[in-house]
């Protein structure tokens, strides 16, 4: 018997459409969160006829849709209307007022940022922004490093809405008293899921990401029941995936209980790691990484010089091997041929696009 006899054919995949098993994809309509996307709405609304929205500060646990329903908003927002640029930035790299205005002139496609000093780069996006009105999400703001630059935009932008996104709620009370007087924001909470509506959402990701029948109830049930005892929806479209990944390799044409029994052992053996909690430096090399998957470790030494790294190569290969060791990238060593040894660095897409 060959080693590939019993592989499925394409045809028979188990999963249909994998993006639906990552975090990031953002469904059409969100479960269980209508009540928070119109709060959000609501506040952006004033903003259609020529004033200033309101502002808000959302507050929630990780994995619980926060930055899923705020991205929501704004694709609909995007799809309403081009009078109202809805800008969001995660506030993890871009930590200080001068990385966030680079973020913020690359959202509105501004080009010609060399050299220019932060104030210079205020006045472009004042003068693109003052044109129209302006959403901006700072998500993860608690990573900041300096707020100026929120004084500025609520100062000087005339027509925005500005949302701030944390896991803690406390950290709304460590923000500069000026800044928070001309904030004055809405408040809103995000509750964590209740087993029921854990279940609803795995099975609309199960609509989107498998075809009709291949779950068995029970497998469904138990990923559920561990997805709400460990309170991250991001766990559970791990276990979904990690399950399916498991039949298929052993042929299978349904997933079972057995199937997420082994995918529940394996997130108790390491755990979902989550790329949020990577120094600055080492996020930007797993960014490289994702973005160019399949090359040689020189060539991504390379792009990360153009990216200003500041690391020698021996350090750039020892946060490599942090990245493999943490089952963020996978690599392989390839011998011979006319370059000699080198190595293949690849996205490890199952653990960290959830």
């Amino acid at each position: 018997m060959g080693l590939f006899d019993n592989t499925l054919r394409s045809n028979e995949s188990l999963i249909n459409n994998e993006e639906a098993l990552d975090f990031e994809f953002v469904p059409k309509v969100m479960p269980y969160r209508e009540t928070q996307h119109k709060y959000i709405a609501e506040c952006i609304k004033p903003l259609f006829v020529g004033r200033t929205g309101r502002h808000l500060f959302v507050s929630g646990s990780p994995g619980i849709g926060k930055t899923a329903a705020i991205k929501s908003v704004f694709r609909e927002l995007d799809e309403q209307t081009d009078e109202i640029i809805p800008i969001y930035i995660n506030c993890w790299q871009k930590n200080t007022t001068y990385k966030v205005i680079l973020a913020i002139c690359e959202e509105l496609n501004y080009r010609f940022t060399q050299n220019k000093k932060t104030e210079d780069l205020f006045k472009v996006v004042n003068g693109i922004l003052n044109k129209q009105s302006a959403v901006f999400c700072f998500d993860e703001v608690d990573k900041l490093e300096d707020v100026d630059f929120l004084y500025t935009i609520l100062e000087e932008i005339y027509k925005k809405t500005v949302i701030l996104v944390t896991n803690y709620k406390e950290w709304i009370i460590t923000l500069d008293e000026r800044i928070k007087s001309r904030l004055n924001p809405d408040m809103l909470h995000f509750k964590e899921y209740t087993d029921a509506e854990t279940l609803g959402i795995l099975k609309g990701r199960i609509k989107y990401a498998f075809p009709p029948g291949v779950w068995d109830e029970d497998a469904l049930n138990l990923i559920s029941k561990k997805t709400y005892e460990l309170k991250d929806i991001r766990k559970g479209l791990f276990l979904l995936k990690e399950a399916a990944l498991t039949a298929e390799a052993e042929s299978k044409q349904k997933i079972s209980k057995v199937h997420a029994e082994t995918a529940i052992k394996k997130i108790n053996q390491f755990d979902v790691k989550d790329p949020e909690d990577l120094e600055e430096d080492t996020r930007l090399v797993l960014d490289i990484v994702k973005n160019n998957s399949g090359k040689k470790i020189g060539e991504l030494f390379d792009i990360y010089k153009k990216k200003e790294g500041t690391k020698t190569y021996k350090t750039f290969q020892r946060k490599i091997e942090k990245l493999e060791q943490s089952k963020f990238i996978e690599t392989l060593k390839t011998a011979g041929g006319k370059e000699g040894n080198t190595t293949i660095v690849n996205y490890h897409k199952t653990l960290n696009d959830f």
